[in-house]
């Protein structure tokens, strides 16, 4: 009977209006979904030879797409969302809305035809309409504390920038130096809003949680994640990396300590976000080990992708979908199966290949389908609730 409940509370007045362009979370929460659990299918047409003259192929695809694509939808659609509230002014919507979200999905296409100036173009315009939408409202409201993000999609255009121009043989410089330079600047974002928000819905949704904020560990925390992207664009490598890497670790798994992780286990929507967050030390010492040689840089790599930015994505885009919709924030069986198979594609990825480098085929393959499953159950279970009001 509960779950019949929760069924009817999650699906009740969803087909009295058309809304997808009402808000930028309601269209890029359902790409970015649709998108991550297609994308393996697109892999295996790549790997198949089916795509043969894709302007992206192999791993540089996979790691673009997955950044640039998947990631910077949902952190479009999040930041169009939050900056009406930041601001009290309109986002895009309607018309707006619907062309900003053309251009990642011609985006996304480009890549895999042999157009690869076009496709350069398409993909840098992206996060700088994004960043433009974003920047008028903050300007208009004089939210200047939120100009941070707009810094940040115009970075996130360079990076691709370094990606393409390299990929077009104009700019010689490390073949994945724009994919590392994104990858911190994600990095910093989750840290970021992870210390915005996490204390905030654990107190809020864990009677007597007493999760706090320590300045002082807040500074140092995000002090050297930038300190680590700035190391990662002068190329530091070895054990001053590795040091680096190991000393960030600490300070993010104190910061984690004092959000009181150990009380949120009987709240899905609040513990997910904890365990996401787990991810980031679990990445940094990973690191540390890498940068020594001892381990493959991937593993790390994914530690920080299918870990910490698929956990917080699958975690933050059920509960933002609900709240801005007007509906509990509680997490149903095809929540917590989201959750669970996200999280458990981050261990396989990672875990499996830890133990025994010679599995890492196996570990891949189903890491793909745990992930693929994981976003088709949320694209499926949420598109009525975000196409309509």
């Amino acid at each position: 009977m509960g779950t019949l409940i929760q069924m009817k509370n999650l699906h009740k007045g969803t087909s009295s209006r058309f809304a997808l362009w009402d808000l930028g979370f309601r269209p890029f929460y359902l790409l970015a979904s649709s998108f991550a659990a297609l994308s393996v299918g697109v892999w295996a047409l790549q790997f198949s030879g089916l795509l043969p003259k894709a302007y992206l192929h192999g791993p540089m695809w996979h790691a673009h797409e997955m950044l640039f694509g998947f990631t910077l939808a949902v952190l479009t659609g999040f930041l169009l969302t939050a900056g009406q509230n930041w601001s009290g002014q309109p986002t895009p919507k309607g018309a707006y809305l619907a062309a900003l979200a053309a251009l990642w999905v011609a985006g996304r296409v480009l890549v895999l035809l042999p157009w690869g100036w076009l496709a350069a173009g398409v993909n840098v315009a992206f996060p700088l309409a994004v960043a433009t939408a974003l920047a008028i409202p903050l300007y208009k409201a004089r939210n200047r504390r939120n100009y941070f993000f707009v810094a940040l999609l115009v970075l996130m255009a360079l990076a691709q920038l370094m990606v393409h121009l390299n990929g077009l043989d104009v700019l010689h410089v490390p073949g994945w130096a724009g994919i590392f330079l994104g990858l911190d600047a994600m990095l910093f974002v989750i840290c970021l809003m992870g210390g915005r928000v996490i204390p905030m819905f654990t107190n809020n949704a864990v009677p007597g949680a007493k999760a706090v904020r320590k300045p002082w560990i807040e500074k140092i925390a995000l002090g050297l994640v930038l300190l680590l992207l700035v190391a990662d664009a002068l190329q530091v490598t070895g054990v001053s990396l590795a040091l680096l890497a190991l000393l960030t670790m600490l300070a993010h798994l104190i910061r984690l300590c004092f959000w009181q992780p150990w009380k949120t286990f009987k709240t899905p929507l609040v513990w997910v976000l904890h365990a996401a967050y787990a991810w980031i030390p679990l990445h940094l010492a990973l690191r540390a080990m890498a940068a020594m040689d001892w381990i493959s840089p991937s593993l790390a790599n994914h530690a920080l992708t299918t870990g910490a930015i698929g956990g917080m994505v699958i975690g933050m885009i059920t509960r933002t979908a609900l709240g801005h919709t007007g509906r509990r924030l509680l997490a149903g069986k095809a929540e917590i199966s989201c959750y669970a198979m996200v999280a458990a594609a981050a261990w396989v990825r990672v875990g499996i290949p830890l133990l025994d480098p010679s599995l890492i085929r196996v570990a891949v393959l189903a890491s793909a389908i745990l992930w693929s499953t994981g976003f088709a159950v949320y694209a499926l279970r949420y598109w009525r609730i975000l196409v309509w009001d």
